[in-house]
Formats: C-alpha cells, structure tokens, sequence
C-alpha cells in the first residue's frame, strides 16, 4: 500500500500531470489495492502540497536565476506569458479567478502554473492558500466525476475516454501488487 501511496504522490508531482492523470491512474490501475476515495484523498492532498511548495520557493528561486543573463532572456519571458494568462482571471474574479485557472483540468491549468502566475502577480500568501485548495478541489471533483462516469458505464466502454483510461489499466497490472 506504501508503494501505492507513493507512486500516486509521484504521478502528481509531474508537471502537467498532477492529479489529473493520478486521480485515473489510482482509479483504474490501482483498484486492487486502493479504494477510490482513498486515490481520490491522496492525490488531492499531495496537489495542495505541491502548489504551496511551488509558491514557497518561487522567491528564493527567481532571486538566484535572475542573476544569470541566459535566465533574463530565455526564462523570464516563459514566465511572463504565464503571468499573462493567469491576469485575466485575477482582474476579473480576484482570487477566486486563480482558484478557477487552477481547477480547470485541461494542459496549461493546475498548481505550478497557478503557483507561478501567483507568485508573478504578487498574490499573498493566504490569499494564494485559500485559491490553491480551492482550485485543487474543483479539479479534483472534475476528474473524480469523470473516472466514475466511466467506470459506471455512463460514458460507454467504446468512449475515447474510457479506451484511455482503461487502457492504463490493462498495461499496469504489475503495480497493484
């Protein structure tokens, strides 16, 4: 179970991963060894962790890359795009718009871009806490409703999303030992 618990915790520390693509992993490879509720808890937990990290380190980071040129040139324009994409929301819902980015569970969206566009637009630390778990629990409920759609049949087995998450299942036999 141990082994589980950290390969669930691996799977949404990856960038552009998070527990988007570990909430169906432990969903549908992991059955014999976690519940659902249990994938569901673990991977929920482990995105709010990595989104106050990222927000933690952003400061002591930026301060030592920004020293170096190659940083200022290759690096911080990466950077500023994504403070650019994340502005909107904040203009328009405040810190509530940093919750939605962050809970739209689609590529681009989730903790480290959330963490950095926060960071990049000066959000507090409280208000960034309050924005990561919410956003983090809007994107958990999102992909928990769809795991159990198709794991209910709801969406068909010919469906493209259950041909995609059941297919995990089938090539992952090995690590529900």
């Amino acid at each position: 179970m141990l082994k589980a618990v950290l390969l669930l915790t691996a799977w949404t520390f990856v960038p552009a991963l998070e527990l988007r693509a570990s909430i169906p992993f432990g969903f549908f490879s992991m059955r014999d060894t976690l519940a659902w509720p249990a994938v569901v808890a673990i991977c929920t937990v482990a995105n709010i962790v990595l989104g106050w990290l990222v927000f933690v380190v952003m400061g002591p980071l930026f301060t030592l890359l920004r020293r170096w040129p190659w940083f200022e040139r290759r690096g911080w324009p990466v950077l500023e795009r994504t403070r650019h994409r994340l502005h909107p929301y904040v203009e328009k819902y405040g810190e509530m718009g940093v919750a939605i980015f962050i809970g739209i569970p689609l590529p681009g969206s989730g903790v480290y871009t959330g963490a950095f566009g926060s960071y990049l637009l000066g959000l507090d630390r409280r208000k960034f806490a309050v924005a990561n778990v919410l956003g983090v629990l809007i994107a958990a409920a999102a992909v928990t409703a769809l795991c159990l759609l198709i794991q209910h049949g709801v969406l068909g087995e010919e469906s493209w999303l259950a041909k995609l998450f059941l297919k995990l299942r089938e090539g992952q036999g090995a690590l529900a030992d």
